[in-house]
């Protein structure tokens, strides 16, 4: 939670070969296959005893967060041939070539003091026999899982061309208890589901957690009151705030791109509509004022305009519309209910929840509606929330059953995993890149 100051620099002199701009390998994440890039992470150099233990627990942490995007390969470092006593020269190209190693990560960890380390690390094409990338970060010693997932963000945009999404946290409800007495609390971790805490204390019921775009708050929904309000904390300082008391129920809060306004679903009298806060002026806005119900609005990144579910045409439909309210259109057409739609980042698709045939699914399309594609398919899929990148999806998902959690899947829909959490989960919320 704390606020730690992290320097880097790219190295100069100290190396003979200088950082270059654009990999000569790369890597097409846009195809529906791909063949995973193979990577040899060996274990940093450490200098000094404090070096250790993190001259190895850093390079794992790259390796699984490598591993973990379905892009890359980490290689057994059984099979490697060539021991790096330094990483102030080039490897011997030959000695990574023999194992089929298509990129090398050199580092070293350097002990300042008793608090303080310095990562420097170096990224090898093996085949172009060059330098992709180079970087010095000095931090806190307790801060050496933030400089891991820094490492793997610039080889990830090295590679790619793409930003990195390793360095971001996620908000989520962490459920225990019996169905009928179930306890629901705002917990946060780490993208890899490391440093798991709760955020709030107590057994007050709360939903809908959902992330500020750029800074560390939150908004969602607690009945600590004995009714649903809409809440806004700071993750970073624990302080938090009850955004006055709006008639019937609240819910679905989601901020816009600025972070100036928030999304609200209101639901009186059995009708459901959309309506803009903001947070400066406290002016809450009807956007939508149809007989079906319309919930779980989202903001495209630009800001102009919003995706949404309604009832209005007989069955749960998307739609878009201006951020005024203004030129609703329909953009799905398939069989099946559609909910839950959320923006990408990126502004290209829009991921949703589909359901069809007793399945539940998280899919995406594009931001017109067309190129509807499924990634999933279980009893109970909902819930999607992007990566700070466009290129990941979280979700809930609750076997029958069996324990809700939280599952991560790709736009190809091919790298599906379960993401480790405090027992139950739901409603996950990816967060910004931390800065």
């Amino acid at each position: 939670m704390l606020r730690i100051l992290i320097t880097a620099c790219l190295f100069a002199a100290a190396f003979v070969m200088a950082v270059v701009g654009h990999a000569q390998i790369s890597i097409d994440i846009t195809k529906s296959e791909i063949d995973p890039t193979r990577i040899a992470i060996p274990e940093f150099i450490g200098q000094g005893a404090g070096a250790s233990p993190y001259n190895v627990d850093i390079p794992n942490v790259i390796s699984a967060d490598l591993e973990r995007s379905g892009l890359f390969e980490p290689l057994d470092r059984a099979a490697f041939i060539e021991t790096q006593s330094t990483i102030d020269y080039e490897p011997t190209w030959q000695s990574w070539r023999v194992i089929n190693a298509e990129v090398l990560v050199s580092g070293r960890v350097i002990e300042q003091d008793e608090m303080t380390i310095t990562v420097e690390y170096r990224l090898w094409d093996i085949y172009g026999n060059r330098q992709l990338d180079a970087a010095r970060l000095r931090t806190p010693k307790d801060n050496w899982r933030r400089i891991a997932h820094k490492i793997s963000d610039r080889i990830y945009t090295a590679l790619t061309g793409e930003a990195g999404y390793f360095d971001s946290r996620i908000v989520y409800v962490a459920e225990d208890g019996p169905k009928t007495q179930r306890r629901k609390r705002l917990s946060i971790m780490d993208q890899d589901g490391a440093n798991q805490v709760y955020l709030v204390s107590g057994s007050d019921l709360v939903l809908t957690p959902r992330f500020h775009p750029s800074e560390q708050r939150i908004a969602f929904l607690s009945y600590e009151t004995g009714r649903p309000d809409v809440f806004l904390m700071d993750i970073t300082t624990g302080n938090r705030e009850r955004l006055g008391r709006f008639d019937g129920m609240t819910t679905s809060p989601q901020f816009s791109p600025d972070g100036d306004t928030l999304l609200m679903t209101r639901i009186i009298n059995g009708d459901s509509d959309i309506f803009s806060y903001d947070l400066s002026s406290r002016k809450l806005t009807a956007l939508t004022r149809s007989s079906g119900i319309d919930t779980s609005p989202s903001y495209s990144p630009d800001g102009r305009n919003i995706v949404f579910n309604s009832s209005r045409g007989g069955s749960r439909q998307l739609y878009v519309m201006s951020a005024a309210g203004r030129n609703v259109k329909r953009i799905s057409f398939g069989s099946g209910q559609y909910t839950a739609p959320a923006w990408s980042p990126r502004g290209d698709k829009i991921a949703f929840t589909k359901s069809e045939g007793g399945r539940f699914h998280i899919g995406v399309m594009n931001a017109d509606g067309s190129n509807e594609k499924l990634l999933t398919s279980s009893y109970l899929d909902e819930g999607p929330t992007w990566s700070p990148n466009g290129r990941v999806l979280l979700f809930s998902r609750e076997p029958r059953g069996g324990q809700s959690g939280i599952y991560s899947v790709d736009l190809t829909g091919r790298n599906l995993r379960r993401v480790a959490t405090l027992g139950a989960a739901s409603d996950p919320a990816w967060g910004p890149t931390l800065k």
